[in-house]
């Protein structure tokens, strides 16, 4: 009110505005922080793992908002309560370079397999001929899922097919306990009759529409507008109105970043019981740290003894996951300082340019997990410049998994699930100068300091990320959404009941 006041008062001092504004802010975040954060004095009955990122907490675990992964569950095995578990997934991996979300649901469905349960997967048909699918009975390899590949086209889903043969599995070997969706593949208009339905989201339309301004402002101040980009705009917004719309029709939503649940709370409209975060998790026998492997594997591709400092990036080599801006950002750096190095881990469209650069760039290819285990180890510290909001990178995982360090886009989902802590690595806008700023740092910081972040990386990965945890969270999840697909979905009445056995 005072800018609007023409009477003559004494001048205020710039700096003295600056500090009552920086209060002003650390108030008005700190107060809700401390609430947020603020545990009850009853016994607890859940053990949160990593002390300085979590707290006991004791209470109704449908009502939780904190991600899953945070509690110590117990691991009674075989599991008390043996659960028969339909998954409708677009795809299952068929080949060494399966997608983000292949992966997620065969190492997830793979653990709960491994755990006891009966797992049946419902998906398209491999792009190369396979053994027959299993179609009922029990699994030769009692530890893996069951596969039910549709009739049709390779790795074209056809969820009507997928449909139908779930349906006749049902009629003739009895109901399934839980269904699980991997995102859309069981389309609203059939799921809205799955009781015991849930679904996970590895990404929403309003994560998509972010990720699409995003990636529009990367572009040079003399580039055309893509027509593609006004196409995709126009339709995502009708798409985010009509998921608004049907989400309510999925029983339970399985979000596997914190952020994509509060959207799922807040903007989504979703009954807070009916929506858990339970993050991603990658297989802790896959990806470990073996400093001896990632000392033969520099050798093997030809990583000099006296390079200063090695970076890694691995996955799609697209423009939406970031690559213009690591190209361009390391282009600059390696004018500065030409004893840094970058190893490439991955296919697509840039992997060329990156050979362009010089010999400071080893570009590998596609790479299995055994060998991606190799390449993590060889590097000082891990980037991932993605311009997709959207979903949960398993690549920043495995890295710090394998005890890396992380350079990552300041997104939601990343700071908010993954670099939770300051220690972890790096956060940076996504564009040109704020990658190579924080490029900078850690080549100033040098290997001996990345290996200390690395260290604090592999002991909350360990914690939080790994194919056990997810699978017990995911076992809790569906067997809570199990009960309440017995009660009805219109008779869900809040449970007061304490978690017993986390």
């Amino acid at each position: 009110m005072a800018m609007m006041n023409t009477k003559p008062k004494k001048a205020i001092s710039s700096s003295h505005s600056n500090l009552c504004t920086t209060l002003f802010f650390i108030v008005l975040f700190t107060i809700p922080a401390l609430f947020l954060l603020h545990t009850p004095t009853t016994t607890s009955i859940c053990t949160a793992f990593a002390a300085s990122h979590a707290k006991p907490w004791s209470g109704d675990l449908l009502a939780a908002e904190f991600a899953w992964n945070r509690l110590a569950f117990s691991e009674p095995s075989p599991p008390p309560l043996r659960l028969k578990i339909a998954v409708f997934s677009r795809k299952w991996p068929a080949g060494t370079t399966p997608g983000g979300m292949e992966r997620h649901a065969h190492t997830l469905h793979t653990a709960l397999a491994r755990r006891g349960h009966e797992v049946h997967i419902f998906t398209s048909p491999p792009p190369s001929p396979l053994p027959p699918p299993s179609e009922g009975g029990e699994s030769p390899l009692m530890s893996l899922p069951l596969l039910h590949y549709h009739e049709g086209e390779p790795g074209r889903w056809r969820y009507n097919k997928a449909w139908e043969q779930f349906q006749q599995h049902e009629n003739d070997h009895g109901h399934f306990d839980v269904v699980h969706s991997e995102s859309v593949a069981l389309p609203h208009w059939l799921a809205r009759n799955v009781e015991n339905l849930a679904v996970s989201w590895h990404g929403i339309a309003l994560e998509s529409l972010q990720s699409d301004i995003v990636q529009d402002l990367t572009r040079k101040a003399n580039e055309a507008m893509s027509p593609a980009f006004n196409q995709s705009v126009r339709g995502v917004i009708p798409k985010v109105l009509n998921e608004i719309r049907f989400f309510h029709n999925y029983a339970h939503h399985v979000a596997i970043s914190d952020s994509c649940g509060e959207m799922l709370r807040d903007m989504y409209q979703i009954p807070n019981r009916r929506v858990h975060v339970i993050l991603n998790g990658v297989d802790e026998d896959d990806f470990g740290v073996d400093k001896k492997l990632g000392q033969d594997f520099r050798s093997k591709i030809g990583v000099p003894r006296n390079a200063s400092l090695v970076l890694g990036v691995a996955g799609r080599l697209v423009k939406d996951k970031g690559h213009p801006l690591l190209y361009e950002a390391f282009s600059i750096l390696m004018q500065k300082r030409s004893d840094v190095y970058l190893i490439v881990a991955g296919s697509g469209p840039w992997q060329n340019r990156y050979m362009d650069i010089g010999p400071n760039v080893i570009v590998l290819g596609s790479m299995s997990p055994s060998e991606l285990r190799g390449f993590y180890n060889a590097i000082d510290i891990f980037v991932n410049p993605t311009l997709r909001p959207q979903g949960l990178d398993l690549t920043l995982m495995e890295a710090m998994m394998s005890g890396k360090g992380v350079m990552a886009s300041r997104f939601a989902s990343i700071k908010g699930s993954i670099v939770v802590d300051d220690e972890f690595g790096f956060l940076f806008a996504p564009n040109v100068d704020s990658l190579l700023e924080a490029l900078e740092r850690a080549v100033e910081e040098g290997p001996t300091r990345l290996a200390q972040r690395g260290k604090a990386c592999r002991n909350y990965a360990s914690s939080m990320f790994t194919a056990r945890k997810m699978a017990l969270a995911y076992e809790r999840s569906e067997k809570e959404s199990k009960k309440i697909g017995k009660r009805g979905r219109e008779s869900r009445a809040p449970c007061k009941k304490k978690v017993k056995w986390l």
